[in-house]
């Protein structure tokens, strides 16, 4: 990608943050604190985006379309448009919160398309920042965990409600309010650690590995992942998907997390061989 476009595409990805920082507090904290903010950010990175895009085309002489990082950035910035005409034409804000981090880490992706040579310029900094993605992704598991027992346990105690005489485990399980706030809770965190752990962790492939981390399947996995946890965020956040919906929601990103864990765990093998 052209040397301008890159800078272009990078302050765009700067300030659809505040918009992943909006998604954030909507979710942790149930209300947009931000939202008219972030729209406005939004909108000022979008003409950062399609400037970006400009200049890669004037700089290949073509549609800027022809490698996975353009096409990523072009589809990122039509998203971003779209979601700001439907804004404008509808005053939808709940949209907010699932576009809002999937624009930006599209960008964030797309703007990491300029190659460079692996430059760890400390080892221990490599080090710190890997063990952050670590433990980042640790906690955001443990909290879809319990997010998944909660789930399960909501499911079981909805089941005995639906019979005459509930047996005698039923009396010592949590209300089903406690258990569905608990669902609510667990998965806003573990959707913010995870989040956040992608970020740190494409930086660091990217720094590590130039622009050939994005062609490693542990990488396409865990977005791949991180897409359906952020859609299943949104389903409960802003679709009002609350109660057998939500638990069973619940199970599956946990699913879908432990499918992502064991592919990571058999590649690193395959390449250690």
């Amino acid at each position: 990608m052209a040397e301008m476009s890159i800078i272009w595409l990078r302050v765009a990805a700067g300030l659809y943050s505040v918009g992943l920082v909006d998604s954030i507090l909507t979710i942790t904290q149930r209300r947009a604190h931000w939202f008219r903010v972030a729209v406005g950010a939004l909108a000022l990175a979008a003409v950062f985006h399609l400037v970006s895009i400009v200049e890669e085309g004037t700089a290949l002489g073509q549609f800027p379309a022809s490698g996975f990082y353009e096409s990523m950035s072009l589809c990122a910035f039509l998203i971003a448009a779209l979601f700001l005409f439907v804004y404008w034409r509808y005053r939808l804000e709940s949209l907010g919160v699932f576009i809002f981090p999937l624009v930006f880490i599209m960008t964030l992706v797309a703007s990491l398309g300029r190659p460079v040579e692996a430059s760890w310029t400390n080892k221990t900094v490599r080090d710190a920042w890997l063990m952050a993605h670590v433990v980042l992704v640790l906690v955001g598991y443990a909290a879809l965990l319990f997010t998944a027992v909660a789930a399960v346990l909501y499911l079981v105690q909805e089941r005995e409600l639906k019979r005459k005489k509930p047996r005698g485990f039923y009396y010592r399980l949590p209300p089903l309010g406690t258990l569905d706030d608990l669902i609510t809770k667990f998965m806003s965190w573990g959707f913010v650690f995870i989040t956040v752990a992608v970020i740190v962790g494409s930086i660091w492939a990217f720094v590590e590995f130039g622009t050939r981390w994005v062609t490693d399947p542990k990488i396409a996995i865990s977005l791949f992942t991180w897409g359906i946890y952020l859609a299943m965020v949104f389903l409960r956040v802003s679709a009002g998907w609350r109660g057998r919906k939500a638990a069973v929601m619940a199970i599956t990103a946990l699913g879908c997390s432990a499918l992502t864990w064991a592919a990571h765990a058999h590649l690193q093998s395959l390449w250690l061989r």
